[in-house]
């Protein structure tokens, strides 16, 4: 076992304190009193109520959330095909493609995914707003869900299905009632990132909403530009408990998931 050196805990301790400890300061300034987010005058929760209050936040919260939920169902679905054609299909002719248009956008740049999509909206005369932005974000949420789902499908025991087969179930029945159970945990915890990516989404947001239609990240920027008011830090927080909820959410399912598996195999070994 590698030995655990001074070097090592002072770089880890350092990249978390830099990463985590401007959220934890934006945070504990949400609950500052005074207007001024950089000085601190008392404790209070006032900003979260005149954040209530503020209803080009509250619009723009809703349109988020209806993004969010369309786009990661559609995406989850659409990812779990395509990780099933992947996995399950064998070799066909362009595979090599289909699997690098899958995998292309997890390291294409959100900008230049952004600007494609904005000229191909453009280039069929497709008004942009809600739509356009659910669209967008399928796109990049969908792969990866697929990469979710087809990890946990490469460690499928195919006998299961076999033996719903011989039971006279369908490719249908055996998939609803056998393979989409097992994998559940994996398409769950796809659904909740792609509904954690579409949430967070401000580039290629800024690149597919119309005027009628503005997401949170975008107003967060849009407000940013004129002064950081104690209400986005409030509306920050917001952010960082459902996005981390989220996140803990679909580790923990991955997890309990993973140590099922474990134990179901261990009793086939004990049972053979």
């Amino acid at each position: 076992m590698r030995r655990v050196t001074w070097f090592n805990t002072t770089s880890l301790t350092l990249g978390f304190t830099f990463l985590y400890l401007p959220m934890l300061i934006l945070i504990v300034y949400s609950f500052n009193r005074s207007e001024l987010v950089t000085v601190w005058a008392g404790f209070s929760t006032k900003w979260y109520g005149e954040l209530i209050r503020n209803e080009a936040f509250l619009d723009a919260a809703w349109v988020t959330l209806q993004v969010a939920v369309v786009s990661s169902t559609v995406a989850t679905v659409l990812g779990t095909m395509a990780a099933l054609t992947m996995v399950r299909a064998g070799r066909f002719w362009g595979r090599t493609l289909f699997s690098g248009m899958i995998y292309a956008p997890l390291v294409m740049p959100e900008v230049i995914t952004g600007l494609s999509l904005l000229l191909l909206f453009i280039g069929i005369g497709l008004d942009r707003g809600v739509f356009t932005i659910i669209l967008a974000h399928t796109t990049f949420s969908m792969c990866y869900v697929s990469v979710v789902v087809s990890s946990r499908l490469a460690t499928f025991d195919r006998s299961l299905e076999e033996a719903a087969f011989d039971l006279g179930c369908s490719p249908g029945e055996a998939f609803r009632l056998v393979t989409l159970p097992i994998i559940a945990p994996a398409v769950i915890s796809g659904w909740l990132l792609a509904f954690t990516l579409s949430l967070d989404d401000l580039v290629i947001a800024s690149f597919t909403a119309g005027p009628s239609a503005t997401t949170l990240p975008i107003k967060i920027w849009s407000s940013i530009r004129l002064g950081v008011s104690p209400e986005i830090n409030a509306l920050s927080t917001i952010l960082i408990a459902i996005v981390a909820t989220g996140v803990v959410t679909a580790s923990l399912i991955t997890k309990r998931a993973s140590l099922r598996l474990q134990a179901e195999e261990r009793a086939a070994e004990q049972q053979a």
